[in-house]
Parts: C-alpha cells; sequence; structure tokens
C-alpha cells in the first residue's frame, strides 16, 4: 500500500477531470489507468529508483495515452528543484553559432540530458555586462545545475558557482587550474596528444620544417594543443623554431592572417599543424593566395575532424576529437551531481584520432 503522506513528492494543482470537464489529466487518473497507487506514480514521475522496470513503464505508458503533463510550479515547491540546467557558452553569439563544435556539444548535451525531465537553457556571455547578468541567473532559484564551454582564463563564473553550492560541469580544462577551482568536474579531450599525433604524421610523411597556428593561451585546448606539438617536434631531434609558431583565435579570420605571417618569416616551411578546423580553412585560403599548392607544397592538418573538413578543397586531414560524446559526458556528471551522487572519477579525458584525408 502507499503511503499517501509519506510519498507524495509533489501537490497537483487543481485540475478539472478530463472525464468530467475536459480538462487535462491529474497524476491520479494516471495511476489509475495503470493500476497503482497514486505514490508510484509520483515516484515515477519524479525518477525514484524505488519502482521496479515493470511498474515505471505501465505508469509511463498511462501518462502517454492520457496526454498527462505535470504540474511543473507545483512540483518545483516540494522537491526544490527548477528542472533546469544551463549551459553557458563563453564566446559571443556570432560564434556560438557559426562553429560546428557548439552545436555537436549542444546535441550531445541534449542526447546526455533525454532520459531526464530537466531542461536545458542556452547562453552565451562574452562582455563585463553579459557575464554580471549571467552572474544573477545562475542560482539554485533559476537552475539545478550548471555547464561551462569554450572558458577563458580569469573567468569568474567557475569560482562564483562553487561558492553557491551549484553542480557544476566544465567542458574542457581550464588553461590554469586554480586552488579553489581544482577540483570542479570536467569533461575534456587529450589535446596534447591529438597535437602530438597531427606532428607525428607530417614527420613521417618527409616534412621538416613544420609550422603551428596555435590557439588562445589562456584556453587549455590552446595551450595543450601547442605543448603537443612541442613534443612532438622535440621527439623528432629537433629543436623548436618560434618562427614557425603563430597564434590565432580558432576562427576563419586568425588562420588566414597567421598563416601569412608564418610564410613571410619561414617561406620555406612545407607543412602547418592547426589548432582548430576552422583555422586550417583560413590558412589554406592564405596558401592559395600565396600560390603554394596543398599538400604538394605545404601539408595542412586541422583539430577537431568537423563536417567542414570533408568539405574543404582538398579535403582536410584533422584530429577527431569525439564532440558529441564529450557533451553526453557532461550531462551525465551533471545529472549525478544533481542526485547528490559523488563523482568517481570527477575528471573525464577523451581519446583523439588522426582522420587522413587528402590536404596531407
Amino acid at each position: 500500500m502507499d503511503n499517501e503522506k509519506d510519498n507524495k513528492l509533489f501537490r497537483e494543482a487543481p485540475m478539472p477531470s478530463p472525464r468530467n470537464r475536459g480538462g487535462r489529466p491529474t497524476l491520479s487518473e494516471v495511476a489509475a489507468r495503470a493500476g497503482v497507487g497514486r505514490g508510484t506514480a509520483s515516484r515515477v514521475l519524479n525518477n525514484s529508483s524505488q519502482v521496479s522496470p515493470a511498474v515505471r513503464a505501465a505508469v509511463q505508458e498511462a501518462m502517454e495515452e492520457l496526454g498527462y503533463v505535470p504540474n511543473r510550479a507545483a512540483r518545483a515547491l516540494v522537491t526544490q528543484r527548477t528542472d533546469s540546467v544551463a549551459l553557458v557558452i563563453s564566446e559571443s553569439g556570432e560564434r556560438a553559432f557559426g562553429e560546428p563544435f557548439f552545436a555537436e556539444i549542444a546535441r550531445g548535451i541534449s542526447e546526455g540530458l533525454a532520459d531526464t525531465p530537466l531542461q536545458l537553457w542556452l547562453s552565451w556571455v562574452q562582455s563585463p555586462a553579459a557575464h554580471a547578468k549571467m552572474e544573477e541567473q545562475l542560482t539554485d532559484q533559476h537552475v539545478d545545475g550548471v555547464m561551462l564551454i569554450s572558458l577563458h582564463d580569469r573567468d569568474p563564473l567557475p569560482a562564483l558557482l562553487i561558492q553557491r553550492g551549484l553542480p557544476t560541469v566544465l567542458g574542457g580544462r581550464p588553461a590554469r587550474m586554480l586552488e579553489d577551482t581544482d577540483h570542479i568536474p570536467f569533461v575534456d579531450v587529450d589535446n596534447a596528444g591529438g597535437g602530438r599525433q597531427a606532428v607525428e604524421h607530417l614527420l613521417a610523411t618527409g616534412r621538416r620544417r613544420i609550422a603551428t597556428i596555435a590557439g588562445p593561451q589562456d584556453m587549455g585546448a590552446g595551450l595543450s594543443r601547442l605543448a603537443g606539438y612541442r613534443q612532438a617536434v622535440a621527439a623528432s631531434g629537433q629543436a623548436v623554431d618560434e618562427n614557425l609558431v603563430d597564434y590565432g583565435d580558432f576562427t576563419a579570420e586568425a588562420g588566414f592572417a597567421a598563416m601569412r605571417r608564418l610564410l613571410e618569416r619561414r617561406p620555406d616551411l612545407d607543412a602547418v599543424f592547426v589548432a582548430s578546423d576552422l583555422m586550417a580553412m583560413g590558412a589554406m585560403g592564405a596558401l592559395r593566395e600565396a600560390g603554394r599548392r596543398v599538400p604538394q607544397d605545404v601539408a595542412v592538418v586541422g583539430f577537431e575532424d568537423s563536417s567542414l573538413a570533408v568539405q574543404s578543397s582538398p579535403p582536410l586531414t584533422s584530429v577527431h576529437q569525439p564532440v558529441a560524446e564529450m557533451g553526453r559526458q557532461m550531462a551525465r556528471m551533471l545529472v549525478a551531481q544533481i542526485n547528490g551522487e559523488v563523482l568517481d572519477p570527477p575528471h573525464i579525458l577523451l581519446s583523439t584520432d588522426l582522420v587522413r584525408r587528402q590536404s596531407a
């Protein structure tokens, strides 16, 4: 027997019976249709583990048949949850919508939340004013947890969220883990290993004057991919020539400008490892402008293996990073925290591998 007083997890707002007055169905009617008590139906709705798979399936089927929609406001009053989580992108809206990485990671997060009652809220912040506004919204009155991606050094949000006690997951290891944030869970890819693979492949094909266009050095991905380049060059017995190193902000425009600078300093370069596919697109544009053939004169390797890689001319050799899986793991870790679980391990590093195409 269900104990209504002990097991009821939220109170239904008064609703007319669909059988009597044409209103929307109530939880009691769902329970009756499924042949269980109202408390059991409530536990299914709240994802309790104290329900058998058969009972859960029966209640969910009854919900679908009746078209039951829970009263979120009433549920929040009892559970003290908002059933909402935020994905905050520390970039402009133009970049958030224009780069394949962000769409892919959002897709993975949505898939990771599909079997939960959580709604996903998306926001992007870049200016101080946007940060200040976002800080007002990221409280337990508005969201149950937060995922942060594209973090730059000195971003105040990670420390602020920990101070507020909000479950938090970072997409990518920060450039510099500070003492008060080094325990924040994160999901990242093996950026340094991917950089090494790219350069080792170029060396194996006989290239010797290998340049790199590195990402921002206030981001973990930018630092680690450059570190992988340096490690591979050093392991080959060569000294790293700083004239072969330039930097960009992961955009095509930055890749174009950096490639021009590299050609001015080292016109004899015969390969370039670029820290993002978008920058690689820009770099190949600069090479075409300079009359350099890819890959005959200069081989090019990107990083991400995005949809752009197969659309470029020639198709781009690129380090594959599992972006959608990164999003799924971020969602899983956040849900676990919201449910009071201890994450072990608190950090996840996903592997990368090189996808060979015609550009190298």
